[in-house]
């Protein structure tokens, strides 16, 4: 369960960032949370905040780091519930990614939006990104008419990534990127 929580962190602190710098800071944030132990980072306090917050080994960026411990809980819980984080992925119905993707945005901390989906991507999970040249043939094919933010919304991209996998044999990752690569 340490990666995950590793693997989920580095997905967070890239967002909005230059993945460069916090791939080429990472030993120091592997440093600095005690690599990633559930167990350590669950019992974070006040005093490993303000030490975290000026600790230049890391992004210092306070709702951040404090999601590592909010997602420390998240992880523990979902191994309590299912047996192992790897296990609630697994399985989780690949027909259904948009709620998986939904309930890693209202169980989670700062894993919403794009940041889940890398995350998923990355934890080997089968799964689409909505960039925006994936989100601009989607549009281009009539699925959506701006980036999907609603139920309907998702609903129908989800509905069209299921037609696309049925009928090619093709992973979600491979349609998507297949997509995004094929708008001007």
């Amino acid at each position: 369960m340490t990666g995950i929580l590793s693997l989920a962190t580095k997905c967070i602190f890239q967002a909005g960032f230059n993945w460069k710098v916090v791939e080429a800071m990472w030993p120091g944030f592997e440093a600095a949370f005690e690599g990633f132990d559930i167990g350590h980072c669950l019992m974070l306090h006040d005093e490993d905040f303000g030490r975290l917050v000026s600790d230049t080994r890391i992004v210092r960026h306070g709702p951040k780091i404090r999601a590592v411990q909010e997602n420390a809980r998240f992880f523990a819980d979902l191994t309590e519930e299912h047996g192992s984080v790897g296990a609630f992925l697994a399985g989780w119905p690949s027909s259904d990614y948009m709620g998986l993707l939904e309930v890693l945005k209202k169980r989670g901390t700062r894993l919403g939006g794009n940041t889940g989906q890398y995350f998923l991507r990355f934890a080997g999970v089968d799964s689409f990104i909505l960039s925006q040249s994936v989100t601009n043939r989607l549009i281009a094919e009539g699925i959506v008419d701006k980036a999907p933010g609603s139920k309907k919304e998702k609903d129908a991209v989800q509905a069209a990534f299921n037609q696309w996998k049925a009928e090619s044999g093709r992973s979600f990752n491979e349609i998507s990127r297949v997509l995004g690569m094929s708008i001007d």
